[in-house]
């Protein structure tokens, strides 16, 4: 499975940018558990190795599920609480996988420092180290830590962009977060090291606006490919 190699990097630095946004939230920092829980990212990076040999679509999944948490709230790990009306029960969040992965992670760092790292950073750490394997260890870089979990989740708070929307109201939804049409293509994009699903694309290839037509606005020989597959 390989992966771009600066288009990733920047991709996980636009996610990281959204914790930066919001305010409960101090100061990152690479480094940040270096006194009390020096051997995190080692933890971090061994469950993640093990989980990837078994299942490497797993790195798409966590992309998707680093995203979907921290475009609501930021990266609060907020989509990681369970409830009746929690954000996990947001139809978008629905197929959202990986959640096991970072229960794994957070018990085997629990075991070393207990009640010191945040499913935030834990979230953000497997998120890195997965891409790398991805990408055969080729965009490994440090990340910032220090990031606070949330302890409200509401399933009436997730508002992530719709694959209907059109390119301009996309883009007007990430400048709402003061994210750029740059970290707009980076973040939905990130999406390509793994698999659409052929619900979102149906009507642009059978019956775009109940016209019984291909969406005239698509190249040609892309709605061809689309269809044989």
């Amino acid at each position: 499975m390989a992966v771009n190699i600066s288009t990733t990097s920047v991709l996980i630095l636009s996610l990281a940018l959204l914790s930066f946004g919001h305010c409960c939230y101090g100061q990152l920092r690479v480094g940040f558990y270096n006194k009390d829980c020096r051997n995190v990212e080692n933890i971090v990076s061994r469950v993640v190795g093990e989980a990837f040999f078994k299942d490497p679509s797993l790195a798409p999944a966590m992309i998707r599920l680093y995203f979907h948490d921290c475009f609501s709230n930021g990266c609060d790990a907020s989509l990681l609480l369970d409830g009746t009306s929690s954000e996990k029960k947001a139809s978008p969040n629905l197929s959202v996988r990986g959640y096991e992965l970072i229960d794994d992670i957070k018990t085997a760092v629990e075991l070393e420092c207990n009640g010191i790292v945040s499913c935030a950073d834990i979230i953000a750490l497997a998120t890195r180290d997965l891409v790398t394997l991805a990408s055969g260890g080729k965009t490994w870089y440090a990340i910032p830590t220090g990031r606070f979990d949330g302890t409200v989740s509401l399933a009436s708070s997730v508002d992530l962009p719709s694959p209907r929307l059109t390119v301009s109201q996309t883009a007007d939804n990430f400048f709402d977060r003061k994210l750029s049409l740059t970290d707009m293509v980076l973040l939905l994009g990130g999406h390509t090291i793994g698999v659409t699903h052929c619900s979102f694309i149906m009507d642009r290839l059978y019956n775009f606006q109940n016209t019984k037509q291909s969406d005239p606005s698509m190249d040609s020989k892309l709605v061809q490919e689309l269809k044989l597959k």
